[in-house]
């Protein structure tokens, strides 16, 4: 009698596929627009699995998490320009400089008892006085924008982050594998477990002994540490930033879209939603221009509502029933402890 297939074996292995298909993928393509596609698809995946941590699996919600990618981004970009520091130096300093932001936040939020949508509004008000402040830093550029040279004098073009756009597709492909694996690892340790206490139940946990300021605490400032890097990477991609950009209340919400369509919670969630909606969106933007439509604000309509037809019929997201179509079972989706 054969033995029932090992899911936790097939899930690997399918990981292990999805991997190497995103690795070999853009050898043979030589087309710059679906290169750029598939970073932001990437970018998007990274963040989304940052902000999943603190979410989906110690249940603290941000809506402004886009302060971390901002923090990170002019970190990173000011150490360049006005002392000649490259990023891969200048990405510690982001990784600091937003955890320490992540810190205060969490700190002021957790230590007063905010909870929810309350914390949430917080999250959103950080990021909201941080792009009015950076608006007035001239030092930073202000309003006018902040521009990073495109190289300095002496310096290989790979240290200072400069290269063709498969550079930042390999780049960002190994940050969110690494972030994946790294979710993987600590959901399956102790803070893991006293995340997912908390997020089930504040109050049990903390009659069972565990600190909640604490463990709340951690998942908000490993979160923001864990955004920096894409705003670094996005910073230099770009080669330059813009307060209503970096710290823009929309891109906040559309980082939280793929763990929501994907699974929040999950560990593959991220990826999966980063993987349908960067296409769906690039897919209504071509089709609106193939067929010459010009309505102002038709696309965001059109996106919104497959949106909501999505999270419809799939409140779980979109992960957990496809992980079950693929032999993986319940325990795909599901955090070890539930």
């Amino acid at each position: 009698m054969m033995a029932a297939p090992d899911p936790a074996r097939r899930g690997r292995l399918l990981f292990g596929g999805f991997a190497l298909v995103l690795a070999v993928w853009p050898l043979g393509i030589d087309d710059a627009y679906l290169v750029s596609v598939a970073i932001t698809m990437l970018w998007f995946a990274a963040v989304g699995q940052a902000w999943n941590l603190m979410m989906g699996f110690a249940g603290q919600l941000s809506l402004g998490h886009t302060l971390y990618v901002g923090l990170g981004a002019y970190t990173a970009a000011a150490l360049y320009v006005h002392f000649g520091i490259g990023p891969w130096i200048g990405v510690w300093a982001a990784v600091a400089v937003a955890a320490a932001a992540g810190a205060v936040i969490g700190g002021l939020g957790f230590r007063f008892g905010v909870r929810g949508v309350y914390f949430a509004l917080l999250t959103i008000a950080f990021a909201e006085f941080t792009r009015i402040g950076f608006d007035h830093l001239d030092w930073l550029g202000g309003s006018a924008g902040f521009f990073l040279p495109l190289d300095h004098d002496g310096a290989l073009p790979w240290a200072d982050l400069r290269g063709p756009p498969l550079l930042f597709y390999y780049l960002l492909l190994a940050y969110t594998l690494g972030l994946f694996l790294l979710c993987r690892a600590v959901i399956a340790r102790p803070l893991g477990y006293r995340w997912r206490a908390v997020r089930e139940d504040q109050e049990a946990a903390a009659a069972s002994g565990i600190n909640v300021f604490r463990t709340k605490l951690a998942a908000a400032v490993m979160s923001a540490a864990l955004t920096a890097p894409a705003g670094v990477i996005q910073a230099f991609y770009y080669n330059n930033l813009f307060p209503d950009q970096a710290f823009a209340m929309h891109r906040s919400i559309e980082m939280i879209l793929a763990p929501i369509v994907g699974g929040i919670g999950t560990l593959f969630g991220p990826i999966l939603g980063a993987v349908v909606l960067t296409p769906l969106g690039e897919a209504l933007t071509l089709g609106l221009e193939a067929l010459a439509i010009d309505l102002p604000g038709l696309k965001q309509t059109v996106y919104g509502v497959l949106l909501v037809v999505i999270v419809l019929r799939l409140p779980s997201g979109v992960w957990p029933p496809l992980a079950r179509r693929l032999g993986l079972g319940d325990a795909a989706t599901r955090t070890p402890d539930r």
